[in-house]
């Protein structure tokens, strides 16, 4: 399930075309990502789509699969972002709400665990070419497990 859910994500961000790379009210950008936590080690992957409600503001909902060496574990990431440049390097900060769910056995059974909290952080989109850029994020994420990690990744203007 997890690597059909991988092959759609990126054959999807392969077949989008776009040309416009701005911040202004109404442009949205599909983001594929791989993320990594700097206190557990954990490797995830997801997806998200940002929508610029106004210039310089967007609303980014995201969703990320983790791959613990025991059990499995999700996150889903509602966040504002409020770009402090424009160009071809564009720099934002970003907080929000966060929630994970983790089960921390290995056969699917056992302790389930839902954590709500915040989320900080401070990350960049670099454009490469006009139909893609690549999205860089530094974040803190209050719920436990409290992790500070990066994502990295690609993202497509639609």
């Amino acid at each position: 399930m997890q690597k059909a859910l991988l092959i759609f994500f990126f054959t999807f961000m392969l077949s989008m075309v776009a040309v416009a790379q701005t911040q202004d009210q109404g442009n949205a950008r599909f983001h594929g990502y791989g993320t990594y936590g700097l206190q557990y080690h954990n490797f995830g992957v997801g997806a998200g789509l940002e929508y610029f409600f106004v210039d310089k503001f967007a609303f980014m909902p995201s969703f990320t699969f983790v791959f613990p060496p025991v059990g499995n574990e999700s996150n889903f990431s509602a966040d504002l972002r409020y770009y402090l440049s424009e160009g071809p390097s564009q720099l934002y900060f970003m907080a929000g709400y966060s929630q994970t769910w983790q089960n921390t056995q290995p056969d699917g059974v056992g302790t389930r665990r839902n954590n709500k909290g915040a989320n900080m952080g401070v990350g960049a989109y670099i454009r490469i070419t006009e139909g893609i850029g690549l999205s860089t994020e530094f974040r803190f994420q209050s719920p436990y497990p409290r992790e500070v990690g990066f994502r990295i990744g690609f993202a497509i203007p639609l």
